[in-house]
Formats: C-alpha cells, structure tokens, sequence
C-alpha cells in the first residue's frame, strides 16, 4: 500500500489516545467509599454536635448569664439554627464558582475561632452573637458536603450514600447529651465550645490532608448576579424541588420542636431530668436505625414509597400523643414511645425528600442545596422557636408539631405529585 496515498496515510497514522474515563462514586474524591462516607460524616457532625451538646448546658448557661425565663435559654439553640439557614445562600454559589475545598476550609475556620471566643464571654446577648457566627460557619459545612456527594452520586445512588453518612452522623446525637453532661460534671459550661472548636480543627485536618477537589475547573458557575438569578430561577421553576424544599421545611419544623422542647419536657413535666440524655439517646438510636434501613432497601423500593409511608405514620404517632395530652399528662412510657416514634419516621422522610429535591438540580448541585437548605433549615428553626415559646408545661404544643406540620407536609407532597403517593415511574 502507498503510505502516500489517502488509505495509507490513514492506517500510518497511530489512533488518538482515548480520553480518560470521568472519576464518579468517591474515586472523585479521591478517596475510598467508607472514608468518603466517614468524613462526610464527620463534617456534618458538627451541626448536630453544636446543637445537642448544649441541651444539658442550658440550665447552667442560664443561671450564669442571668437568664430568668426557662423558655428564653432556647435561644441558644435556634439562634445557631438562624445563623446556619441564612448563610446557607453564601456557600451554595460560592462552591459553584471557587470549588468545594476553597470555600469549605475557611467556613470551618469561622466555626472554630466563634467556638474558641465563647470562653471570654460575661453576658448572654454576646453569647448570642457568637452562636450566630458559629451556625455561619457550620452553614459551609452542611452546603459543601451535600454539594460534594452530589458531585460523585446522582439519583437513588445519592439517597443510599446520604443514609449512611446520616447514619454515622446519628451517633453524635446518641452521645452528646451525655457528652455534654459529662464535661460539665468536670468543668464549665464554656468548656463544651472548647470541646466543639478542638473538634472542628480536627476535622479541618482530616479535609485539608485527604479530601481532594470534587468540582472540576470546566464544570464551575460563573459568579454573577445574573447567573444567581438563573440559579434560583431553576430552583423555583421545579415542582419537586419546590413542594419537596416546603415539606422539608414542615419536617424540620418538627425536629426543632422536639430539640428546643425536650429538656423541658423531662425537667418540667416528668421531673426526670437526670435521665435526658438516655431518652434522647433512644430517640437518635431509633433514627439511626431507620436511617440503615433507608440505606439498604431505598434502591429496591425508591424513595417516595419510604418517605411518604413514613410522613403519614409520623403524623399519625404525633395525632396519637396530641389526643392523649388533651385528657391530661400522658405516661412517662408511653409518650416517650411515641415521641420516639416519630423521630425514627423523620429518619426515613428527611433524607428521601431532600433527595428528590435535588434530584433535577444537579448541573446547579451547590446552589441548589443553599437555597433548598436555607428555606428548609430556616423555615424549620423559626417554627421549632414558635413552639418552644409555646411550651406550657404540657406535651400537646410539641404533638401538634408532629401532627399539624406532618399533615400540611403531607398535603403539599400530595400536590406535588398531582395526588400520587408512594411511587412515580422516574423515582
């Protein structure tokens, strides 16, 4: 053959190296699977850890700094939730335009020197103010790691992932407590934001020394106000995200009140405050379980069969409670039964409904997740404050909150979904 020729010249010529396949799964992390789901574990921990460690810590905080009124010391917790669901609209964006690690590293910088400033602090309204900028930084954290796991999983994928880190992260509330009732058994109340900066430091280690870049330069957003429009526009413009963001948003509204509420409810009602810790413990164990199950059998069942049987069965154990608490102070048992009850089913929808949310959002994955968190989150802190305040010695404001906002969530999925629950052909 003429290597001259057309032919020749063709078969002369070496074929090009194909391009390298796209790194998915934690490979894009540059990790293995079980650290990738351990440290996203361990990041998110520190919102739960800088909520729950503090409840055995209220009382104490509150005689300290002068706080009277039982009711005002819960500001300790939703001012941090505030701080944590408003920023979430900073971290989204910014991730989308700089990458994930750039943003993420300075945020937990942020939490940790709020935590360490709490040990100079002589009056509540400060006190406050840090709390604020501690759920700043944690708010970075919350956004980047979802953002992140959607970078390397999509779909049902992403579900089954968000389980197992949900799970893991589970064991912070089943500890904290009784963390925080033990370093207050050897110190201060200011040695528990000692305890949270030295854990963020840690975990800032952890992501800086083995957590690569999950976002590459060619798939980042421009910085524009114009590009943010179009962001929160795709958003908006989707009815998933939006009935899923508001149902969210209910069921976060639950969660809250159970938080701000239940170190109240075993002191003021029950008179059993010593042994808080284990009830809630019981209460995050049953979450944790559920959060497995979730895990393992969400890709055979998909998640609007799990999520949705569960909404309905968290209202009906919190309609169950509210009906006992109208005749009078249920049994210490049986309420805790059923408060117990509906956390496990909140296991099973929160995870599933911010998946399905996030679901067509993928090309705008951290912007996406700021605004679904910020209204979520936000939402939930400020209905959580509402029945706090509404607290009154008595269970029914906190059953009503996991009956009334199970059942308004439950309505906006069934709109959502034109009236269909429990599957749809593209879950």
């Amino acid at each position: 053959m003429n290597e001259n020729s057309p032919i020749g010249r063709a078969a002369a010529t070496p074929a090009p190296n194909p391009a390298p396949a796209p790194l998915n799964g934690s490979d894009r992390a540059g990790i293995g699977f079980y650290e990738f789901i351990g440290l996203a574990a361990a990041l998110t921990s520190i919102i739960a850890l800088s909520i729950d460690i503090m409840l055995p810590a209220l009382p104490a905080i509150g005689e300290a700094l002068g706080v009277v009124n039982e009711n005002d010391r819960q500001a300790v917790i939703t001012v941090f939730a505030l701080g944590f669901g408003l920023a979430q609209i900073l971290f989204g964006p910014l991730s989308d335009r700089f990458g994930r690690r750039p943003v993420l590293l300075p945020g937990i910088a942020v939490y940790a020197a709020a935590s360490l400033a709490v040990l100079f602090v002589d009056d509540f309204n400060t006190l406050l103010v840090l709390r604020l900028i501690q759920g700043i930084g944690a708010a970075s954290v919350r956004i980047i790691v979802t953002a992140i796991v959607r970078d390397c999983y999509g779909g049902r994928d992403m579900a089954r992932v968000m389980s197992y880190v949900f799970t893991v992260f589970m064991i912070v509330p089943i500890m904290a407590p009784a963390v925080g009732q033990a370093i207050l058994l050897v110190a201060e109340w200011q040695a528990i934001f000692a305890f949270l900066g030295a854990a963020a430091f840690l975990f800032a280690g952890w992501t800086g020394f083995r957590l690569k870049e999950t976002l590459p330069v060619a798939e980042r957003i421009e910085l524009s106000f114009k590009g943010l429009v179009y962001a929160f526009g795709e958003v908006f413009r989707s009815r998933l995200a939006v009935g899923y963001t508001l149902g969210s948003l209910l069921l976060f509204g639950a969660l809250f009140s159970f938080i701000v509420s239940i170190q109240q409810v075993y002191d003021s009602i029950y008179g059993m405050g010593d042994w808080f810790a284990l009830g809630f413990a019981l209460s995050a164990v049953g979450m944790a379980i559920t959060s497995i199950l979730n895990g393992r059998y969400v890709q055979r069942y998909g998640m609007r069969l799990i999520s949705h049987g569960a909404l309905i069965a968290m209202m009906s154990f919190g309609a169950i409670l509210l009906v006992l608490s109208l005749f009078g102070t249920p049994n210490f048992y049986v309420a805790n039964i059923l408060l117990a009850c509906c956390m496990l089913s909140f296991g099973l929808v929160a995870n599933n409904f911010n998946s399905i949310a996030m679901e067509p959002l993928g090309h705008i994955a951290g912007t996406a997740s700021s605004v679904i968190g910020v209204i979520s989150f936000t939402g939930g802190a400020l209905l959580g404050g509402m029945i706090g305040q509404a607290f009154n010695g008595t269970l029914i404001p906190l059953s009503l909150a996991f009956s009334g906002f199970g059942g308004i969530a439950l309505v906006i999925v069934l709109i959502t979904e034109r009236g269909k629950l429990f599957v749809r052909p593209v879950d």
